[in-house]
Order: structure tokens, then sequence, then C-alpha cells
């Protein structure tokens, strides 16, 4: 595995993991076949080590794989504090576009599919909107928004008045502490990124801070290929949440599947192999 490590402009260090396809590609690739490399963006507080197994996995399906760490989240350096001052614009705007350059440079002759775990898969709709034709296709796993009337009985309003005690809690210390919280706290995290999220959660749109283009109106025109994937036992996305994020694609080549396993919102990573078949197939099948 190679590591690059990326500057960000405000000084922040992301590094981007990158795995070449280590197994027989089933397929030949051509011109008008290409390989495909897979980039993963992980989801809110989990590291993106935490994917290499998977990664592995998939490298070893015959695909070129990448996996971009979210900023302040993992190996990234500095940790986010109370000058952290980007958002979901920031990610997808600065960062997503340095780690998509890493990728192209290091698989030139591959096809990019974005691979998003649950806030990673937000983080994926808005890059597929800023770049629309640049990618083949999206991959949304364990992914929806956190707007509340997604949620069914009492897990709504526990949604919606929980990303505000968290937003305000961020606006208060200058950044969120979640680092102190635990395995579910989603790590320490910038202040504008948790009032993005708590806004999304609070409005079901997409308006982040500092945003340049519409990006609810730039979403809906999408037309790229989706997969959506959903898990059995995931309390943290329910089929509601991830029904409302790809209701906002309604152009897109919708596929859906669910992982019958009760693997939860994390646990597919560590045990990947249903996951993986279904993603093979569906990537053969472009």
């Amino acid at each position: 595995m190679e590591t690059v490590p990326i500057q960000m402009p405000d000084g922040s260090s992301v590094p981007v993991r990158l795995l070449p396809a280590a197994g027989t590609h089933r397929h030949p690739v051509t011109p008008d076949a290409p390989r495909a490399a897979v980039v993963i963006a992980p989801g809110l507080g989990v590291p993106a080590g935490y994917y290499e197994g998977f990664a592995l996995a998939l490298a070893r399906r015959g695909f070129d794989v990448a996996i971009g760490e979210l900023r302040g989240n993992g190996d990234s350096r500095p940790k986010p504090s109370a000058t952290s001052t980007y958002g979901y614009h920031e990610l997808v705007s600065v960062d997503f576009p340095a780690i998509f350059e890493v990728v192209r440079d290091r698989f030139p002759d591959s096809t990019p599919y974005l691979l998003g775990h649950s806030m990673g898969g937000q983080l994926a709709v808005l890059y597929a909107a800023r770049v629309r034709g640049r990618l083949g296709g999206l991959i949304l796993i364990a992914s929806g928004t956190p707007y509340h009337r997604g949620y069914r009985g009492l897990s709504g309003p526990g949604m919606l008045f929980g990303t505000a005690a968290i937003s305000l809690t961020a606006n208060l210390a200058g950044f969120w502490p979640g680092d102190r919280l635990g395995q579910t706290g989603f790590g320490r995290q910038s202040k504008v990124l948790i009032s993005d999220w708590a806004r999304l959660a609070r409005t079901g749109r997409f308006v982040p801070l500092g945003a340049d283009i519409d990006y609810e109106e730039r979403v809906s025109r999408l037309k790229l290929p989706v997969l959506a994937i959903t898990v059995t036992g995931d309390d943290l996305t329910p089929e509601g949440a991830a029904e409302h994020l790809v209701s906002k694609m309604p152009n897109a080549e919708l596929t859906w599947w669910r992982e019958p396993e009760p693997l939860g919102h994390n646990g597919w990573i560590a045990q990947p192999a249903t996951t993986i078949d279904r993603i093979e197939k569906w990537l053969r099948d472009r």
C-alpha cells in the first residue's frame, strides 16, 4: 500500500492510501472497458485505516482502490480546533479534488467510482454534483441524510434535537470534542462541519456554509449510475434516511440492495464478503 500526503490550504495534511489491483480482472481491460478505481470516502469519525481490509478485498477482485481521509480525522493532522473553519463545502470543493488528482496520477487508465460511507456518502453526492460527468458512478453504503423526518418514532425528534445540541456544543467549545466520548462520539470535528450536518438534519437540504453553487439544484440534475446499499441492523441510517438522500437524484440510474446480515452501521467493513460481491457485480455491469 502506498500513502500520499496532501497539503491543504489551511495547513492540514490529508493522506490518501492507494492499493493497485492485486487480483485478476475478470473481463479484458480495454480503452472501451477500463478498470474501475474505487475511491472510498469515510464516515464521520471513522479513520481511513479502518477500511484497509475492505479495500484490500476489493483490490483482490481486480479493482484499483484509494481511501481518502476526511480532514481532521484518522491520520490527518492537525486535529480540529477552534481555528478550524471547514465544512461540507470545503471538503468537496478543495479536499476531494486534491484526492482525485492523486488517484488520476496513480491510476490514469482507470474509471473512478466514488464510494461513500455514512457522511462520506453525503459528501460523495455533493462532489458528484460539482464534477458531474467525471465519475463512473456512486456507491453509497449505510449512507443517507440525518433529516429528522427520515426516522421513525422517537428517533426523528432524537436526531433533530441531538444534532442541534451537538452543534451548539461545538460552537460554544470552538469544535466538537467527540474524541472524549469514545467510539460513539464521531471524533473531534470542525464546528462548521457539525453545523452543516445539523442544518441538514433540521431542513433536509444541502446548504453548506460558504457554498458557491446551489447544491440541491446541481444534485437534482445528476444522471450517473448509483448503487445504494442499506444494512440490516443499521439504526444510524435506516431506510428512510437512505431514501431521502437518493430521492435528491431523481434522474440517477439507481440500484438498491440491502445487506441481509445484521452488520449495523460499521460492521460490514470488517465483514465485507457479501457487500463486495454486490459491488463487484454492479461494477462489472457498467
